[in-house]
């Protein structure tokens, strides 16, 4: 896998494409959380050593002031500013189309991972079209059900769900994580759901049961 060229896009964007000479390769598109950027997540997707797997790392469009960028404001603690997160969802949709359109991607394979904000992120995009993906990768996150999005749970039956949530986490507390668990599995998703002993990140632990999620939803 080598990094490659960026298509111009919705967002500005990392693609690591693999150098094997298959036409179409399943994809990963991670989405970072507040105050990261493009470069936060990669270092995860690769560590999952999974064979001809494309890789596409958006930059959120609003810049944090703290440093680094954020895909909506905050209203209160798991309800995303409307109008922010309307913008960020509309550029992310965009960007999935183009994305498929411009690189080497099996469209019917292409999984949303996102941590923290990117996790919300990743929710409000496949829940409102679940047909476009694989599955979601959702870590440290929440479904953002107060918000106007249509989400669209009675076509989730068996759509895979991974999520993780530190059981000590701060910044959002586990009953979020819960909360999501129990929403998808009432809409009869595929639903892992797992509480490690962390904070607000991402732990070996986690990389290690993700490994084997994936693959077993790619070869699926």
């Amino acid at each position: 896998m080598k990094q490659g060229t960026s298509i111009l896009a919705a967002l500005e964007h990392l693609v690591f494409i693999p150098t094997s000479r298959e036409k179409k390769f399943p994809a990963v598109i991670a989405l970072h959380g507040r105050g990261a950027d493009e470069r936060d997540l990669v270092p995860v997707v690769l560590a999952l050593e999974i064979p001809n797997l494309l890789v596409i790392s958006p930059r959120a469009p609003f810049v944090f002031p703290f440093g680094g960028y954020a895909w909506y404001g905050l209203e209160q603690e798991g309800v995303p500013e409307p109008a922010t997160m309307r913008t960020s969802l509309g550029l992310l949709r965009k960007f999935v189309e183009e994305v498929k359109a411009g690189y080497p991607v099996d469209t019917e394979r292409v999984i949303l991972l996102g941590f923290s904000q990117g996790t919300v992120m990743a929710y409000g995009t496949a829940l409102v079209d679940p047909p476009k993906f694989r599955g979601v990768i959702a870590l440290s996150g929440y479904i953002p059900v107060k918000s106007d999005l249509h989400l669209r749970l009675d076509e989730l039956s068996d759509f895979p769900e991974f999520i993780s949530h530190g059981s000590n986490d701060p910044l959002i507390p586990p009953r979020f994580g819960r909360e999501a668990a129990k929403i998808l599995m009432e809409a009869r998703a595929k639903v892992t759901y797992d509480e490690y002993p962390m904070g607000h990140e991402i732990s070996e632990e986690t990389v290690q049961d993700l490994k084997e999620w994936v693959r077993n939803v790619l070869r699926a």
